[in-house]
């Protein structure tokens, strides 16, 4: 391994990042290698080895919270500059949205770890609680991600139009809801739970059943997950009936 302190000049060529990279290819690289390629240039006297290694003990080492950053953060640190923040910033925005097409392409969203990725992907971070509705189709590949409250704490007032629109819109007959829960803390209260039910049985009077409901935090580090399907908390099909009216 090569001493970071050096400048790309002074370093053979067949050990400079670029070249190993056509050398060896991109797997080859280490993080700070890869964000080397991505800065191009360090600063008089510091290579851009040592800026990309800066950076990333900047952020503990941590990839996933280099890529959260925020532009005025990345700007401040030395070596770095507004272009080069704007450069990373939207290299990590297209690795994310990668991320998410990728989710978004799964041939089946009935795997609630799968659900889950997508979700933490679409929601890491939030401050104000989120409740979507995925919109599946009959291959439970995913139609539509559909936001529908920001901020509500009162899982009561979530209505079952507001869920069931889009997907009587659609024509499609399965839908998974899923929230974040910003504090971390992904055990469901007792009005997740009695909402799930509601619209279970609303959803069972119109013909679109609620495959499950995934609640997961909000830090980039935590990848754990409560999935109502997963814990058999979702409603047997002979309850709804037993519950439904008339």
């Amino acid at each position: 391994m090569f001493n970071t302190s050096y400048l790309i000049a002074d370093l053979p060529n067949p050990e400079r990042p670029r070249e190993r990279m056509l050398r060896l290819g991109v797997e080859a690289l280490s993080d700070r290698e890869l964000l080397a390629v991505l800065l191009r240039s360090g600063t008089r006297g510091k290579s851009v080895l040592t800026v990309a290694a800066e950076l990333l003990q900047k952020f503990d080492g941590s990839l996933k919270r280099l890529a959260s950053a925020q532009l005025c953060e990345l700007s401040k640190i030395h070596g770095i500059g507004p272009v080069k923040a704007l450069e990373l910033n939207a290299a990590f925005t297209l690795a994310k949205r990668l991320t998410l097409e990728s989710c978004i392409q799964q041939p089946q969203m009935t795997n609630p770890e799968n659900v889950a990725r997508y979700v933490r992907e679409k929601l890491r971070q939030r401050e104000q609680e989120e409740f979507h509705a995925l919109l599946l189709d009959t291959r439970m590949r995913l139609i539509r991600d559909e936001v529908i409250t920001i901020g509500l704490l009162d899982r009561s007032l979530v209505h079952a139009r507001e869920v069931f629109r889009g997907a009587i819109k659609e024509a499609c007959q399965t839908v998974i809801i899923c929230h974040n829960h910003p504090s971390g803390d992904i055990t469901p209260s007792q009005e997740d739970l009695k909402s799930t039910r509601m619209l279970q049985r609303a959803g069972q009077i119109i013909g679109i059943s609620i495959l499950d409901h995934v609640i997961i935090g909000s830090s980039l580090e935590d990848a754990r997950f409560f999935s109502f399907r997963q814990e058999n908390l979702l409603l047997k099909e002979h309850e709804m009936k037993e519950n439904a009216p008339g």
